[in-house]
């Protein structure tokens, strides 16, 4: 509780601090720093919104990669940067809610560390299994795992990420043995459940997209609250059965924790406007991403939530790298 009301009240504090930066805003361009290599779906969504900055803000954007440890370099740098609005941290849900419960101390606390500025997109999570699997749905994917125990392998992306915790809330939902198959990212995990060397997947739905279209892969059930647009005909983990199988992966935008609240207004302004704008918004649907803003006290509850949900999660299956 303690921990909360100092997350919380970095927005107020911040409101002092603008006399000392407020005016400088802007002179300089504005980094977007990312955790993960070029060319994956967070720095394309990063690249995207740094495309509309310089009209929305009368500055320019850029994206900076600084990839590594799960993301928690490119935290570190951003939590240390000066906080004046020029330096934001690009993030998914994991390095600021997942990560903080797995493997050695950070040496930050994004919770203490942060200042949210706003939530960008949400990503569900989607099983899917190569087409030459007998399932149609999550119910006939279930029934195989408990005819098959112990035989059935499910892929994800790493320990400890969405698409781990996904699978072990569908384990206890559904009261099956899955044999969990983690990769070094999302690319080989999928490279592999296309070849039929796993029995399925988790993912969220944009790296899986491609291959569902091309039938290389079919969809059965959606970890997640709602279905998503690109993907209609899937049903949610929920509607078929199985309560509480939601694993959903947000980006958002941080800044260092002492930034003004007029800069984090500002910015969450320019950010809101550019998810308004029609195209930025079919190019995120486009790739199953949807596009979601808000409140930077929205982006604090929702962190805080997930840095709890997952939190207990890891801490009772006693999940480490």
């Amino acid at each position: 509780m303690k921990r909360f009301a100092a997350f919380a009240g970095v927005m107020m504090m911040a409101a002092t601090m603008a006399p000392a930066y407020g005016q400088s805003f802007g002179a300089k361009p504005i980094r977007f720093v990312v955790g993960f290599p070029p060319g994956g779906p967070t720095d394309f969504t990063a690249r995207l919104l740094a495309e509309k900055m310089p009209g929305l803000l009368g500055t320019n954007a850029i994206v900076e990669n600084r990839a590594g440890a799960n993301a928690t370099i490119a935290a570190d740098f951003v939590a240390k940067a000066a906080p004046d609005g020029h330096t934001l941290y690009f993030t998914t849900c994991g390095a600021v809610a997942i990560s903080p419960h797995i493997g050695p101390k950070l040496s930050y606390d994004p919770l203490r560390d942060f200042a949210p500025v706003t939530q960008v997109v949400a990503a569900n999570s989607t099983i899917a299994v190569h087409p030459s699997l007998p399932v149609k749905d999550a119910k006939q994917f279930v029934q195989l795992a408990r005819a098959r125990k112990g035989q059935v392998t499910l892929a994800t992306s790493g320990v400890g990420s969405i698409p781990h915790l996904a699978l072990e809330l569908l384990k206890a939902a559904a009261g099956i043995d899955l044999v969990h198959v983690p990769y070094k990212g999302a690319a080989p995990s999928v490279t592999d459940a296309m070849g039929g060397q796993v029995s399925a997947i988790i993912l969220d739905v944009t790296p899986l997209l491609p291959h569902l279209r091309a039938g290389k892969l079919r969809a059965i059930g959606i970890a997640g609250e709602k279905r998503v647009q690109v993907l209609p005909e899937v049903a949610t983990m929920a509607e078929q059965g199985f309560a509480n199988v939601e694993a959903n992966n947000w980006y958002a935008l941080l800044a260092p924790a002492k930034t003004p609240r007029e800069i984090v207004e500002r910015l969450n302004g320019a950010v809101r406007k550019a998810l308004a704008m029609p195209e930025v918004r079919e190019r995120l649907i486009e790739t199953g991403a949807e596009p979601v803003s808000g409140a930077p006290e929205q982006l604090a509850q929702l962190l805080k939530r997930d840095y709890d949900k997952w939190g207990k999660l890891i801490r009772e299956k006693n999940i480490t790298e």
